[in-house]
């Protein structure tokens, strides 16, 4: 996984609710729910933690298995689960995990479009799994859909980068800058690092 990892609900959008006759507190948007435990097991090894993520994720989709970031999320944490086995071994496991992790991110993003609260995780995980893959077709085929994703969500955000937080902002044009330079088109990768020296001076 990459750094772009910690910043993926930055610019997802905001879910709100209401009652009909009382005004009711908002529910946690489910990214909130989901992404500490799920960094957790990323990043830490916490077991426990990323279990708990996962069967939110799956209880989610046991009531609704249409629901676009629970599949999105649960097929990043399939993904993970994917590079463990390889790593031990277990390569027909592996692939397995692997293809019902982009078949389940794919299906959220055919359901969700839009939402870049589902384009941002997928992007960003592929982004990253293809630096573990050893075919290089289909790594490239995970770094064009990530591109893909990244571009989208910044298409949909363009009315409001001027307000977007350094991080986020600065991880998006990274993300983009990292995915062209991989592709092999230097001038689009070098227009987004010279973004980020233009709209975001004197940050990290």
């Amino acid at each position: 996984m990459s750094k772009l990892a910690s910043w993926l609900i930055a610019a997802g959008p905001a879910i709100t609710a209401a009652g009909t006759a009382y005004p009711q507190a908002a529910p946690a948007r489910f990214d909130y729910q989901v992404r500490e435990d799920m960094f957790r097991g990323f990043f830490g090894g916490d077991k426990e933690a990323f279990a708990r993520a996962m069967a939110l994720c799956e209880a989610r989709l046991a009531e609704n298995p249409n629901h676009p970031e629970a599949l999105v999320w649960h097929g990043n944490g399939l993904l993970f689960l994917a590079g463990e086995a390889a790593r031990i071994g277990e390569r027909d496991n592996a692939i397995a995990l692997s293809r019902q992790g982009v078949a389940e991110m794919a299906k959220a993003v055919a359901l969700d479009p839009d939402n870049i609260g589902v384009l941002v995780p997928r992007g960003a995980v592929l982004l990253a799994a293809a630096l573990r893959i050893e075919d290089a077709e289909r790594a490239r085929s995970y770094v064009e859909t990530a591109v893909g994703d990244f571009e989208k969500a910044l298409a949909l955000q363009q009315r409001q980068l001027g307000s977007m937080a350094a991080h986020p902002k600065g991880e998006l044009f990274a993300g983009l800058a990292e995915g062209w330079s991989r592709l092999g088109d230097a001038q689009k990768a070098h227009f987004y690092l010279a973004r980020i020296i233009a709209e975001l001076p004197d940050t990290s």
